[in-house]
């Protein structure tokens, strides 16, 4: 067989095409680099903040803190336990993650242990106020970084996507899976309250003013944004 009949092989980047929604790290590398892992370990602080305000968590970490409580681990492992457990559910859905994606696993999980330890105690309700509002604006800039670096969703995110390609419209999907989160952190333990309610309220128009500012140029083929947890 000559080289022109020689059928081509596989390349790394083909292959990594075929399961990856991105190329592993597309340019503008550095500054998406530094976007997603800025984002990541605010998104990681944001979730400490609200924990420690003891007025209620984001819906994933209600679930994550009641899972904490029943068994002894931590809430960053079991956000990354969950997280994997969420991308194993990704396989029949047909969705693809990104560098992003699997950093988002680890490193969320991570930056919440560690703030959740640096953080210090407080028994102010002003400061415990303060912290619950510093922890969703956090957030939505936190959103806007890792999602604005376009290297795949979150693994969370990524379920209520394949979902909604699968006809759910994307509203319903994430109301549904947040409320049965929240749902079955309560039942296990982890904390609900007003802090609760102020995070699904604010954070979706807080990220909407975010994202913009924070979207990396797209120098690949157009792929769509999740919406913001």
């Amino acid at each position: 067989m000559t080289a022109e009949q020689r059928p081509d092989r596989p390349t790394a980047a083909g292959l990594a095409g075929r399961v990856m929604i991105t190329p592993l790290l597309p340019r503008p590398r550095l500054r998406r680099l530094v976007r997603l892992y800025a984002g990541l370990t605010l998104y990681g602080l944001s979730g400490a903040l609200l924990v420690h305000s003891e007025l209620g968590s984001m819906p994933w970490d209600v679930l994550h803190q009641g899972l904490a409580r029943q068994t002894g681990l931590s809430i960053g492992t079991w956000s990354v336990l969950v997280g994997a457990l969420l991308m194993l559910l990704w396989i029949p859905l047909r969705q693809k993650p990104g560098l992003g994606t699997l950093s988002n696993v680890v490193v969320v999980g991570m930056t919440v242990d560690l703030f959740l330890w640096l953080l210090p105690e407080t028994d102010s309700l002003v400061a415990r106020v303060g912290l619950l509002v510093l922890g969703v604006l956090v957030c939505a800039i936190a959103t806007g970084c890792y999602i604005g670096a376009r290297l795949g969703p979150g693994p969370r995110d990524g379920l209520m996507t394949g979902l909604a390609a699968r006809g759910w419209s994307v509203r319903l999907a994430r109301t549904a899976i947040e409320v049965a989160v929240v749902v079955a952190g309560v039942l296990l333990g982890g904390t609900v309250g007003v802090g609760t309610v102020v995070f699904a309220v604010a954070i979706g128009p807080l990220a909407h003013l975010f994202l913009p500012l924070l979207r990396m140029p797209d120098e690949t083929p157009e792929t769509p944004l999740p919406e913001a947890p």
